[in-house]
């Protein structure tokens, strides 16, 4: 008979809530930032805003003169007005986005407390010193209650930390000195027991700094294909320019005075204004859109690079399993009972604070069994020599170790041992786990079965990936038994086994070097290299402060599968982007139609044919187009930021949806659109 459970669960946090987009102080807060962006410093970087708000300046301009020459001046105080406007909303876009990141910024910020940290001297005692005031190395005692005081790495102890104020779950987590488990954060609460952490981190550089910064979006650099665009945007801008300074040339000829108003407005109408102004609220959104799943990325750069990552490298331990080898199943010994090997196995591990011992202990629980340990026990600590551990007590004792020791324990020899037990040990040993003899008084009780445990949804989640493209990697130092039972139960396509930092860089060096753009999540030190060099550098919050800081991506969840809505949300960018892209060209296609007629129908009656929208005078449809074009960045807003849902479909019905919906939109809403502002123009007199 076999006592088993299913792997240790581990209940997923839930995501970050994020304030709402359209709420009070974020929209105060973006009307004022858009006045601030009219600075032409900080529109240079968007070259068809900075020539809308050029355009602008040259409209008030002519406002003034006709003003001061006694000129008819509202038509051209209207332009002037909407040009601004069209600038502002552009800039009022982005704010938004912005918006949300400086309100979390700023919760984050609220859970920052100034406190005295128990500073130990070389003496050992403690000195009590301000947080802002300690230095890297130098080491400090938090206990129950106490906040820690800076990022450190745990250098002695065990406790129970509450991490809400960094991952928003209230649940603590379990930190302790060793292992990928023993770095602390900055403004997390130690809740019970004590640690004693070496600073890692400066007053300022703190995790916690820098992830109001990376929330903000202040590090926040443009991607290649967010410049490409630019690029593309800047000459349209140029060619229209040309195009628009033609038609002055072409006016005279043709014997039409035109009014430069005019031409400028025909200018901005022409240019692709709508993607212009949204582009950047576009990638600060797909930033933001991450922290919904508690991952914080460092630029728009990595989001990006998501969309289009084919190959994804796992670090096994702490990554795609929990990292501490793990009770999964005790077997006994042939004519042992199962609840009799239950007890000796917990007895033996009672004083065992392990994570081994601590698993055995949850087992024993999972099962109903608890037990305290007799009084006046003596707890036997697993050593070298004798590789093995128990518990004394009232002239009993009970062990569980390496199974020669505890079969040599028992007086059995290994050829003397039951073929059941024996069957059992080789049945773990080459599924890649652990086997532990367990022994009462010198009796052989059964075999304990230690495994790393692969986290739960690994490979359905792994599975998932497969079907959007990705081709997922499993990089281990185990041995490649061990590595290939890992693999199979989790699911991925491949695995590197015996992997030192340098096999990993590598790997990682050959996937890019065959032109592939690759992801990796890891969280050891031994990770930070392949995270540094990785298109997508996953960290995991769990894991090591190298890790951490190499990585351009944190995952506060420390959830491997999390990639799967990173790269959704890489890819829902670039759609988003595109479907943008595609509506502003269209639309300036319909806004051709609305202000070419109206330039020339009066001297050239023929091209009266062209004005199929039938606006009721040149004047009014030039208003009408400037209006339009500046409302319609407003009501854009909520998609760039909402973004277009991704759907796993190929390249070639991702372009038919978007012209199919986006384009034919494009083309459809301006006519729509200056028509109705038409009417209302021309009915109220402002033309």
């Amino acid at each position: 008979m076999t006592i088993a459970t299913a792997p240790l669960g581990e209940q997923r946090r839930k995501a970050a809530t994020l304030v709402a987009s359209f709420s009070s102080p974020i929209v105060a807060r973006a009307a004022r930032d858009s006045f601030v962006k009219l600075d032409p410093r900080k529109l240079t970087g968007n070259p068809v805003i900075f020539a809308t708000w050029i355009v602008a300046v040259l409209a008030t301009v002519s406002t003034v003169l006709a003003i001061k020459d006694g000129a008819s001046w509202g038509f051209a105080l209207q332009i002037a007005l909407w040009l601004w406007a069209t600038v502002l909303f552009a800039n009022f876009a982005e704010s938004v986005a912005e918006g949300r990141g400086k309100a979390a910024a700023d919760s984050l910020r609220a859970t920052r407390v100034t406190t005295k940290a128990k500073l130990l001297n070389a003496a050992g005692v403690v000195v009590p010193t301000p947080a802002n005031e300690l230095k890297v190395g130098q080491v400090v005692l938090v206990e129950a209650g106490d906040v820690v005081p800076s990022d450190g790495e745990i250098v002695e102890g065990i406790a129970s930390v509450n991490e809400a104020a960094i991952t928003g779950e209230s649940a603590p987590v379990i930190r302790e000195s060793g292992g990928d488990r023993s770095a602390v954060t900055g403004g997390t609460t130690v809740v019970s027991d004590w640690l004693k952490v070496r600073i890692t981190s400066e007053a300022g550089s703190t995790f916690l700094d820098r992830m109001i910064a990376m929330v903000e979006g202040a590090d926040r650099r443009k991607t290649p294909n967010e410049i490409a665009l630019a690029v593309l945007l800047a000459g349209l801008t140029l060619i229209f320019l040309i195009a628009v300074v033609t038609l002055l040339g072409l006016g005279t000829y043709s014997g039409v005075k035109i009014d430069p108003m005019v031409l400028g407005a025909l200018f901005i109408c022409l240019i692709p204004t709508t993607i212009g102004g949204l582009l950047s609220a576009v990638g600060i959104a797909g930033m933001d859109r991450l922290l919904k799943f508690n991952v914080l990325a460092t630029s728009g750069r990595a989001v990006e690079a998501a969309g289009d990552v084919d190959t994804l490298l796992l670090d096994k331990t702490g990554t795609i399993t929990f990292g501490n080898r793990m009770a999964t199943e005790l077997i006994p010994a042939p004519g042992v009972r199962p609840e009799m090997m239950l007890r000796a196995t917990l007895l033996a591990s009672l004083g065992d604070e392990t994570p081994e011992g601590r698993s055995i202990v949850e087992l024993a629980r999972n099962h109903g069994l608890v037990l305290e340990a007799p009084k006046g026990a003596t707890v036997i600590p697993f050593s070298a020599t004798t590789r093995q551990s128990g518990l004394d007590a009232d002239g009993s004792k009970w062990r569980k170790g390496a199974v020669d020791a505890v079969l040599k324990d028992a007086g059995l020899a290994a050829s003397q041992a039951p073929a059941e037990f024996t069957a059992a040990v080789d049945r773990i040993a080459r599924s890649g786990g652990t086997p532990l003899a367990v022994s009462e008084n010198g009796i052989l009780f059964g075999v304990i079965h230690l495994k790393d445990v692969v986290k739960p949804g690994v490979k359905e989640r792994f599975a998932d990936l497969r079907r959007m493209g990705l081709r997922t990697v499993m990089i281990t130092g185990d041995n490649p038994v061990t590595a290939a039972a890992i693999a199979s139960e989790a699911g991925v396509d491949d695995f590197l086994a015996e992997a030192t930092p340098e096999d990993k860089l590598r790997l990682m060096r050959d996937e890019q070097g065959r032109g592939r753009l690759v992801a990796m999540c890891g969280d050891g030190a031994n990770d930070a290299p392949a995270l540094a060099q990785a298109d997508v550098g996953v960290a995991m919050q769990t894991g090591a402060q190298a890790a951490r800081e190499a990585g351009n991506m944190v995952d506060l969840d420390s959830d491997p599968t999390k990639v799967i809505e990173i790269v959704e949300v890489g890819k829902q960018m670039l759609i988003t982007r595109g479907a943008l892209t595609t509506f502003s060209i269209a639309n300036d296609v319909a806004k051709y139609f609305a202000i070419i007629p109206a330039l020339f129908v009066l001297t050239l009656p023929a091209l009266g044919a062209l004005n199929i929208m039938g606006l009721s005078s040149p004047k009014s449809a030039i208003l009408s187009a400037v209006i339009f074009n500046a409302l319609v960045i407003v009501a854009l807003i909520p998609l760039a930021l909402r973004g277009v849902k991704y759907r796993a479909i190929g390249a070639g019905k991702l372009l038919q949806r978007n012209l199919l919906i986006y384009g034919l939109g494009g083309i459809v809403a301006p006519f729509v659109g200056i028509k109705l502002i038409d009417i209302i123009v021309s009915s109220v007199g402002l033309v």
